[in-house]
């Protein structure tokens, strides 16, 4: 079946109960975009991509739109049942820019799972499991609030909590991870993430000030050759976030042993299909991986939780979602939510989730039919 039509959508989704802090910026309100693509006999998949502003990564919102922008025309009359051969054509009608693509390529695997009648997570590979670990991700805060936070957490059932980091004088960074360790120990596993926020003297300093507190440091520092640099310095295992831009990164940092385990973004990755090429490359070596998105509503939470399903439980680090940052939902029929800091995995065919066109706007872009 041909694509006849793409929409392009924009949703606003404040940050709930204040900004959310982070070493390299503070965000008080996300632009997310929502792709719909229709074909010939009206059935339509649906994708989304939601940048951390425009500091996070090197990915924003109106260049999210623009890259669709160029990139939609040539699909529009293409063949669906080839992923493959779609995202060639993407490739030819724009060089990089996978945030955007992701979200065509969420789209694509919405409508195959429709037609064919199963979840994403069967064309994935199959689920491994109904229900997914999600885990909770603190601002940056003062250390008495953060571990008040984190209790809180863990007593709502979430089996590991991300601290963030860095920004601010590594006094209050070095208490923030004593207080949290303090408050909760092993009722939770722990992430220090910096979001690229320390030097490698910093973050030296934080490993040595805290020997004695597993903790897994994630991105500590703001390029691949920093944290090489750590490797074999420091007692914590270091994943790679921000890092893994793109499968030859991955590739890179699994050959050369500079990443013990990963934060891997669906977008950051291109979408699903190269997502899945990464979870086998982890799984050959054995690394432990998370399947997040840096931001988003129930469409981009659902492509997370399908993938996240994939994953053998052992080298599983929890899906994060949006969910308890924003208000309400874009499906308010079959949301993404978490209970008792877990996930269900949609059962219906394709992504499960269907965005309820009153709380969309727009469209804001269309093209085909």
């Amino acid at each position: 079946m041909r694509i006849e039509s793409i929409k392009v959508y924009q949703v606003h989704l404040p940050v709930k109960g204040g900004a959310y802090r982070m070493a390299s910026d503070t965000v008080q309100d996300l632009d997310s975009t929502l792709v719909e693509v229709t074909t010939e006999d009206g059935l339509s998949g649906w994708g989304e991509t939601c940048p951390v502003g425009p500091v996070y990564q090197p990915q924003h919102a109106l260049g999210a739109r623009a890259a669709i922008a160029e990139i939609a025309p040539g699909l529009v009359g293409e063949d669906t049942t080839s992923m493959r051969h779609l995202a060639k054509r993407m490739d030819e009608r724009l060089n990089g820019h996978n945030y955007a693509k992701a979200a065509l390529d969420i789209a694509l695997l919405d409508l195959a799972g429709q037609r064919l009648g199963v979840p994403v997570s069967t064309l994935l590979g199959g689920a491994l499991t109904d229900r997914v670990p999600s885990y909770y991700s603190t601002i940056v805060g003062a250390p008495d609030e953060t571990a008040r936070i984190a209790v809180d957490k863990v007593k709502a059932g979430y089996p590991r909590l991300q601290i963030k980091i860095g920004g601010r004088d590594l006094e209050q960074d070095v208490a923030t991870v004593h207080k949290v360790w303090e408050a909760v120990g092993f009722a939770a596993r722990i992430a220090v993430d910096a979001n690229r926020g320390l030097t490698a003297a910093a973050a030296l300093h934080i490993d040595r000030l805290c020997p004695t507190i597993p903790f897994v440091f994630e991105q500590p520092c703001n390029t691949m050759e920093e944290v090489a640099s750590l490797k074999g310095r420091v007692t914590h295992p270091v994943y790679l976030d921000e890092s893994a831009e793109d499968l030859n990164a991955v590739l890179r940092a699994v050959s050369s042993g500079i990443a013990d385990g990963f934060g891997l973004k669906v977008t950051r990755l291109g979408g699903l299909t190269k997502m899945v090429t990464v979870r086998d490359l982890c799984a050959i070596r054995s690394l432990p991986h998370s399947c997040d998105d840096a931001w988003g509503g129930d469409v981009i939470a659902a492509a997370c939780v399908h993938l996240a399903a994939t994953v053998e439980p052992r080298r599983f680090e929890g899906a994060w979602i949006a969910q308890e940052y924003i208000e309400g939902h874009i499906d308010p029929v079959n949301p993404v939510i978490i209970e008792n800091g877990h996930i269900r995995v949609p059962q219906m065919p394709g992504l499960g989730v269907k965005p309820e066109r009153s709380r969309l706007k727009g469209p804001v872009a269309a093209f085909g039919g």
